[in-house]
């Protein structure tokens, strides 16, 4: 089994995590690890809504998939664009880590009036602002060391990071704060490993279901159809999560789908949630809910340029 992975020492870590899942499921397997460079860690400086949004991490990956010189990619979920092409399918999602935001420097409640604040994100700025709006941004980008780095310098007050990302690092005693996803509303995916390969590899498929984790997996496909249905130009603020709340009549669970759009400048927040046991379905409700409650009427929102998504 040939996995195809980022170079970043996040997604080596996520890959070899796989790796070693598989092994264990299937004694004797032998896993290998096929690096490819993308075009997000190519230019970690411009932002991503400049280089191809979320797809700046996956677009080679996936050709490496294609091509036929890995037989599956290991993605983090929240990277993937909302639609996929037909040649490939969302295979596994192993169970996910804590999808919440964390800040790295000072705790939310402690931040200083015009505290600097670094992130790439247009979600975790917009949601920042609407909570405090005297604070200011700076953009950053670039892998999870150079992020956390930041953190105290060139006036720099708090970085915002991925919870998951920290923890799968070894570094979660760096954070100073975690951020309730009622404030801060993660981006969809967040949190979790997406294993994708071919669909007509049915091969390759069987063996990486041995890893899915069915819940997980049913709550990314609801948060990536928040995001498909809605849309949405890459400079759109999106947040969306879902979390299991109950089983069923006919046994299934049912999740709890929150998703969110908001301004730029974060002075339009629009919120709302649904339960349902589809996940596709009540994902597409929940964003059809958005869009009706006001979120088609934000400046930047473009309903026809369709999971393109890198307002993280």
């Amino acid at each position: 089994m040939r996995l195809a992975t980022r170079g970043s020492p996040l997604a080596l870590h996520q890959t070899e995590t796989v790796a070693a899942m598989l092994r264990e499921a299937h004694p004797g397997l032998d896993v290998e690890t096929v690096v490819v460079r993308t075009r997000g860690d190519r230019d970690a400086s411009a932002p991503l809504d400049q280089i191809g949004g979320q797809g700046a991490f996956v677009t080679e990956v996936e050709a490496a998939v294609a091509d036929g010189r890995a037989d599956a990619a290991v993605h983090s979920a929240k990277d993937m664009p909302s639609v996929m092409g037909p040649a490939f399918v969302l295979s596994a999602v192993p169970p996910r880590a804590d999808p919440r935001d964390a800040l790295v420097g000072c705790a939310l409640a402690e931040l200083p009036a015009g505290a600097l604040i670094a992130t790439g994100s247009a979600r975790r700025r917009a949601q920042l602002a609407y909570l405090r709006p005297d604070l200011v941004f700076r953009d950053l980008r670039g892998n999870m060391a150079r992020r956390v780095a930041a953190a105290g310098v060139d006036g720099v007050t708090a970085v915002v990071v991925a919870v998951a990302a920290m923890e799968r690092l070894g570094w979660l005693d760096r954070v100073t704060d975690v951020l309730d996803a009622v404030d801060v509303l993660p981006q969809a995916g967040q949190g979790a490993i997406a294993l994708q390969c071919r669909a007509d590899d049915d091969r390759t498929r069987a063996l990486l279901a041995a890893v899915d984790d069915d819940a997980t997996h049913r709550a990314v496909r609801a948060e990536r159809a928040v995001l498909a249905t809605l849309g949405g130009s890459c400079t759109v603020p999106v947040g969306a999560l879902a979390q299991p709340v109950s089983a069923n009549g006919d046994g299934g669970a049912s999740l709890r789908v929150s998703g969110l759009v908001a301004s730029a400048d974060g002075h339009t927040m629009i919120r709302r949630s649904l339960d349902g046991g589809d996940p596709e379905a009540v994902g597409a409700a929940v964003a059809r809910a958005l869009l009706d409650g006001g979120g088609a009427a934000i400046e930047g929102f473009d309903a026809g340029s369709v999971g393109s998504g890198a307002g993280r």
